[in-house]
């Protein structure tokens, strides 16, 4: 008698850009993986179904927290550098999903105990790991990141050097992807300055 393995397909509906779409698929995706991709929140809404729920561009204020706060319990991910988990609904998990950072096979993350192996067999359909680390304003590699380019911009207000120099020197140097002036481009300015002034805050 033959016997039919079931494979369990899995609906995540993701909300994204083309840019941090194409980082989330770098790896390609699971088979059991039934991924829709939506332009709004309010798109998400329409797919009460689904078995978990990512916002690539989340923004923090409260009517798109309490838009997303409505699927669950259902799992929720929201790309939230800067904005730590006691700020957001309970159960959330938050990742670094900033432009650049989504790319890697390693996605920083943090979440209750009680949250971390649905969001890891979800990062998983899109073969990619999570590492869980303490909930804490940029993780690791958005808070060093953006330091990075602040003493760069330091450097090129002190005339140091230039812009393209600094760049140049950083990835020939450390063998970074992209000079940190280039980065903060990627990154997007606003966010690094947002997460810069936040950790003063938190000083």
């Amino acid at each position: 008698m033959q016997i039919i393995k079931v494979i369990r397909v899995m609906q995540i509906i993701v909300l994204t850009d083309e840019g941090l779409k194409e980082e989330l698929l770098k790896n390609g995706t699971d088979s059991s993986l039934e991924c829709l991709y939506v332009n709004s929140v309010d798109e998400m809404l329409h797919h009460p179904g689904a078995d978990g729920y990512i916002d690539l561009l989340f923004e923090f204020n409260n009517e798109r927290i309490n838009k997303l706060k409505s699927l669950l319990p259902k799992l929720v991910i929201v790309n939230s550098v800067i904005h730590i988990l006691n700020e957001l609904p309970a159960n959330f998990i938050r990742i670094n999903a900033w432009p650049t950072f989504l790319a890697s096979d390693l996605v920083e993350g943090a979440a209750s105990e009680s949250q971390k192996s649905k969001g890891e067999e979800i990062l998983m359909l899109f073969h990619k790991k999570i590492s869980w680390l303490p909930d804490v304003p940029g993780f690791i590699s958005a808070r060093v990141v953006s330091k990075i380019i602040n003493e760069a911009w330091i450097s090129v207000d002190e005339g140091v050097s230039s812009p393209g120099e600094i760049d140049i020197a950083m990835r020939l140097g450390t063998n970074y992807p992209f000079g940190p002036l280039e980065w903060a481009e990627k990154i997007g300015v606003g966010k690094v300055r947002s997460l810069l002034e936040r950790l003063e805050q938190d000083k």
